[in-house]
């Protein structure tokens, strides 16, 4: 039995038509990548991060996206691996067609999508990595969180101003924390700052406890940890049987869920810790009100520094997406802007030099009972 023409007509006509539907619905989507730890170490972070982002582009999704095209938000998990995290984005670029990408956590990650090949083919920018080190990164990278030495900064001047000029130092020894140590130990000459121990984490076990004996001896008015989280907790937790009412200070990557579970809730009373937004709980600008009420609307989440920060990356990179007609790379155009951006009461500042958008450091009080006290 021959298959009627007008069935097939009728059949290649309705296949033209989901085609051509389906090529429509593919241009009406913007696809944003984003490989970055959930799992692995700093798993809490990374979580807290991705939940800020997807609030916002939920958000503009349900009012019509950006120019009537809907932000289709990739996530993959890198467990904090830097091999796996180039590999994912490698198929977010092949795969799924992203059109911008975010970055990850850490300076291992980092490196390595800069160093793969499927990304330096792309020409794309890696947009707003967690990064901590101090390390220079080319116009490839363009950071949304102020930089290490200004978070560094901030934590000398705000000490200084309560007149302590003894300061302890926590170092846990490696690659990405020597150029930091040595950062610290030069901004202490010039601020004619005493260096009054110095305690190495990851020493023995009878190292760190004669080392955090001596330097508690000492009495200094601050210890400063240059450490990732698991350090810092191991320090604290031994520093503070000498210690318990003297200030330790670390930086807004040091991941506090993990750093309670290593050290205990009590370690951490009496510590600071940058922070590279204003406090997420106030209510005194249009961002920090959007971020509370969108976050109740779409997110089960606490609110936090980092739900927060991921909001307001997410409201730049929308931004850019809107400055990048014209075939622009809307990240660069963003970047090399010269006049501030508003966010909502929370301003940008970008600086072509050192590829960051953000200047704002504050300082936040690990509080009785949990929770920062900005």
């Amino acid at each position: 039995m021959r298959f009627p023409f007008r069935l097939w007509s009728f059949c290649f006509t309705l296949l033209c038509l989901l085609f051509a539907m389906n090529v429509q619905a593919q241009g009406n989507v913007i696809v944003v990548g984003q490989a970055i730890d959930l799992s692995g170490p700093n798993g809490s972070i990374g979580r807290d991060y991705v939940a800020g982002i997807t609030t916002y582009f939920d958000s503009i999704n349900v009012s019509g996206g950006i120019g009537g095209k809907r932000i289709k938000y990739l996530v993959r998990d890198d467990q904090g691996n830097p091999a796996v995290s180039a590999q994912a984005v490698s198929d977010l670029l092949e795969k799924d067609k992203a059109d911008y990408l975010l970055g990850g956590i850490g300076a291992a990650v980092t490196d390595a999508v800069l160093a793969n090949a499927r990304f330096s083919q792309s020409g794309q920018t890696l947009f707003a990595p967690l990064v901590a080190s101090v390390k220079t990164y080319n116009s490839r990278v363009l950071f949304w969180r102020p930089s290490p030495e200004q978070e560094m900064q901030y934590i000398f001047s705000y000490f200084d101003k309560l007149g302590i000029k003894s300061v302890g130092i926590a170092y846990q020894e490696n690659a990405l924390n020597q150029d930091m140590y040595q950062y610290v130990v030069t901004e202490l000459r010039k601020r004619n700052m005493l260096m009054s121990g110095l305690v190495r984490i990851g020493a023995s076990a009878a190292d760190m406890e004669r080392e955090s004996a001596i330097l508690a001896r000492s009495n200094p008015g601050i210890v400063i940890a240059i450490a990732d989280t698991l350090g810092t907790g191991i320090f604290l937790k031994e520093f503070r049987k000498q210690a318990p009412r003297t200030f330790v200070a670390g930086m807004s990557l040091i991941n506090l869920d993990t750093l309670a579970e290593v050290a205990g809730p009590k370690a951490l009373e009496w510590t600071v810790f940058s922070q590279v937004v204003p406090n997420p709980l106030s209510k005194k600008s249009l961002i920090q009100i959007d971020h509370s009420n969108m976050m109740k609307k779409f997110r089960d989440e606490d609110l936090s520094a980092l739900t927060f920060e991921g909001f307001m990356v997410a409201k730049t990179l929308a931004k850019a997406i809107q400055a990048g007609k014209g075939g622009r790379d809307g990240l660069q155009a963003l970047a090399t802007q010269k006049s501030v951006i508003d966010l909502g009461g929370v301003t940008l500042t970008p600086s072509e030099s050192t590829h960051r958008m953000s200047n704002y450091v504050d300082m936040a009080l690990f509080r009785k009972g949990g929770g920062l006290l900005f």
